[in-house]
């Protein structure tokens, strides 16, 4: 059986990985902007030698890919694979110009990811409570998912960047790193029913964040209206999981 420690450094190892894959969306930068050098090459491979003394540290995963995949329960390999897939789909969403199209194609790939954690959660936990909660959130995001795929069907990115377009992506970037981070630190409970907690907070956390960002620079009626139905549903949910937490720690 692998240890907590062991099995962090796998799961963050992951989100190394799908942090490398989404920065290969954004735009090529000229050859002066990408050159690394000798300095910097040496740090990473300072800092791949010490990862294993500090969970946090960047960590060169090259070379320990294959063991980190063994050392990997078969849940924690779902939820990994899961949110690889949830950021690769947000990031398209991130790239449009129109603040309404982006939010209705980010949130998108959100709910998605929602649904696939759920599901996960289904498979392997077993807690009453957060079996109930992951059902209710496949019920109500496959709904949501249905409405935005349906208002993307009918509508087309801005030809050129809005006066909000650049603060708008800001904040959407802002929140995914928040996000991500507290999400891979939270699936890599080595409990099933914890690490769907503590991974799905995060999560919920992000939604709430979005719709704020989607009520700020949004203007299309229906795509307020679900961004605040959303923090609606999920504030009420965020506190539950808060509250479940709390009561297994005790």
């Amino acid at each position: 059986m692998i240890t907590d420690h062991k099995l962090r450094l796998s799961v963050i190892a992951v989100g190394t990985i799908t942090a490398l894959l989404l920065s290969a969306c954004q735009p090529a930068k000229n050859e002066a902007e990408v050159t690394t050098s000798d300095a910097e090459v040496t740090e990473v491979e300072t800092q791949a030698a010490t990862a294993e003394a500090s969970p946090h540290a960047n960590h060169d995963m090259s070379a320990d890919m294959a063991s980190d995949d063994a050392s990997m329960s078969a849940m924690h390999q779902e939820y990994s694979a899961s949110m690889t897939k949830m950021h690769e789909e947000m990031m398209v969403g991130m790239s449009y110009n129109d603040p309404d199209m982006a939010f209705a194609q980010g949130m998108l790939g959100h709910h998605i990811g929602a649904v696939d954690m759920a599901k996960i959660q289904l498979k392997y936990g077993t807690d009453a409570e957060m079996r109930k909660l992951a059902q209710d959130i496949i019920d109500a995001q496959q709904s949501e998912i249905a409405t935005m795929k349906s208002w993307l069907a009918n509508h087309s990115d801005a030809q050129a960047p809005t006066p909000d377009t650049e603060d708008m992506q800001k904040d959407y970037a802002d929140g995914m790193d928040e996000m991500h981070e507290d999400m891979m630190e939270g699936i890599a409970d080595p409990r099933p029913d914890m690490a769907f907690a503590r991974g799905m907070l995060p999560h919920h956390v992000g939604a709430v964040d979005m719709a704020k960002v989607q009520l700020k620079y949004g203007k299309d009626a229906e795509m307020r209206k679900l961004a605040q139905d959303i923090i609606d549903a999920q504030e009420p949910e965020i506190k539950q999981m808060e509250n479940w937490i709390d009561r297994q720690d005790t």
